[in-house]
């Protein structure tokens, strides 16, 4: 079942969704899904899909999760190599639209400027072709990820400005930059620089990535091989067995990274040294001072990385700059790197729920001082929904969590009468705050205008796939909310 398609002249709308990335497009079918006869649109400021898999385009992108859990459950990702590369998943995320008839419902090139609650509804001030001009909705569906698309996280690299090669930030790659036989140096330990480093090193000369700190890879075999079971089993029952396998062990390997550091700690480390050339040490390049899953593990698809160390043409050095000079960074160690392009790959800056001004009958609204509900919606914020990912499974899951409950409130709400729900909280002196994401990321440790997290439902985060499912379908969907017609 669909919802009907959006018209030209139409301005009001049961839901609006703002954003149409992976979980704006999962937005979408859930809401069609459970109520076909809703009015609703996903705006969209750029000109295309996808979010993050159309705005980066940088050499081997892909993605950090495998597929059968980072997809829809609705649309089974039906290729065999579980982690998918950048084009791959946009051709994935269209296919899933137009089957699903999403598609009509994308506006293109509506920037939502701000969004102000009176009463019962909200006014959506939106940009379009130079002109300003308003929607309203009933109810409003944040799918707009979690980084600024505009800006990456401002770094500070001595001297810089000095260097008179090519100075590439990976969020905004030339189209028709070509590193064949460049001598590349990336700065950064991430999971941007371990995808680019064995990409670059396939036509560049040289690539260097060059670290402050090392973070834990994990390689893991990139195409699904099947069992004697999965032939005789139809596609559709292979896939949920493969996804609820890949969710178990996720969950699983995440608890015991964070129950038992150490061993969890000596089994990576063992599988790393497995994959570097012999005799290659550890320490520093690969003994990170933080524990496992205190960030994210970085995947190495059929341990390419490790692949590209042992070619020779990919090289790692953990060290401090002490200054960029014309043609290399000058490190100090004493060490120098000479370079005709430097790779700036040193984070995302954090921009929740796309920076996009609030205000709730006439007072603005400052994100950072209120605290979550139930990991969807937030404080104060009428009959609006906050779509957040996992900081340890893949962001889908958590989006797709979050819509389970948001349509069960909706349909409670329709079932009573009422019109209004909104998250009150009148003591906070009770709560002990704790972050959103329980992660030590630098851009996180440096995200500005966060929300907050409690410890108990329902002013906290994400807690996990399975917890967060049980509460869609069986938690308490009232408490902290207040309800009006």
């Amino acid at each position: 079942m669909t919802g009907a398609p959006i018209t030209n002249e139409q301005t009001s709308f049961d839901v609006l969704i703002i954003g149409a990335g992976i979980s704006g497009i999962n937005a979408a079918y859930r809401l069609q899904e459970a109520f076909p006869n809703y009015r609703y649109a996903i705006l969209e400021a750029r000109d295309r899909i996808g979010g993050t898999w159309d705005l980066f385009r940088y050499p081997g992108i892909r993605s950090d999760s495998d597929l059968y859990t980072f997809g829809f459950s609705w649309y089974p990702w039906n290729r065999s190599n579980p982690i998918g590369e950048g084009q791959d998943i946009l051709a994935y995320l269209q296919d899933a639209m137009t089957t699903h008839n999403i598609s009509p419902h994308v506006q293109f090139h509506h920037r939502v400027l701000s969004v102000e609650w009176d009463q019962q509804t909200w006014t959506v001030n939106i940009q379009h072709d130079g002109s300003q001009f308003q929607y309203t909705a009933k109810f409003l569906i944040f799918g707009t990820g979690y980084y600024d698309h505009s800006e990456p996280l401002a770094t500070t690299i001595p001297g810089i400005e000095n260097f008179k090669g090519d100075v590439i930030h990976p969020q905004f790659w030339p189209e028709d930059f070509d590193y064949m036989n460049k001598n590349i140096v990336i700065i950064g330990s991430g999971a941007t620089a371990v995808t680019l480093a064995p990409k670059l090193s396939e036509k560049a000369d040289r690539v260097t990535m060059l670290q402050r700190s090392p973070t834990y890879l994990a390689s893991l075999p990139n195409r699904h091989s099947g069992s004697w079971l999965s032939r005789i089993l139809p596609t559709t029952i292979n896939y949920y067995i493969n996804r609820m396998k890949r969710l178990i062990i996720g969950h699983l390997m995440y608890a015991f990274c964070r129950a038992y550091p150490n061993a969890a700690r000596g089994i990576l480390e063992k599988g790393m040294l497995k994959q570097l050339p012999p005799g290659f040490p550890l320490n520093p390049h690969f003994k990170p001072r933080y524990n496992p899953w205190e960030q994210r593990l970085c995947v190495c698809p059929n341990g390419d990385f490790f692949a590209a160390i042992r070619s020779g043409k990919t090289h790692v050095v953990t060290d401090y700059i002490e200054t960029v000079d014309s043609d290399g960074i000058q490190l100090k160690s004493g060490q120098r790197l000479t370079a005709d392009t430097i790779v700036t790959a040193t984070g995302l800056k954090w921009r929740f729920m796309g920076g996009i001004p609030i205000t709730v009958n006439g007072e603005k609204i400052d994100i950072s001082e209120k605290y979550m509900w139930n990991g969807f919606m937030m404080q104060d914020l009428p009959n609006a929904a906050v779509l957040v990912g996992y900081a340890s499974l893949s962001w889908t899951l958590g989006a797709d969590a979050s819509m389970s409950s948001i349509c069960r409130l909706i349909k409670l709400m329709n079932s009573k009468g009422y019109s209004v729900a909104r998250p009150s909280l009148q003591d906070s002196s009770k709560l002990e705050p704790r972050p959103l994401l329980d992660l030590s990321s630098n851009y996180i440790k440096r995200a500005e205008g966060m929300p907050r997290a409690a410890s108990l439902r329902p002013w906290i985060g994400r807690t996990g796939y399975f917890s967060d499912m049980w509460f869609a379908i069986f938690g308490n969907i009232t408490k902290g909310l207040e309800l009006s017609a």
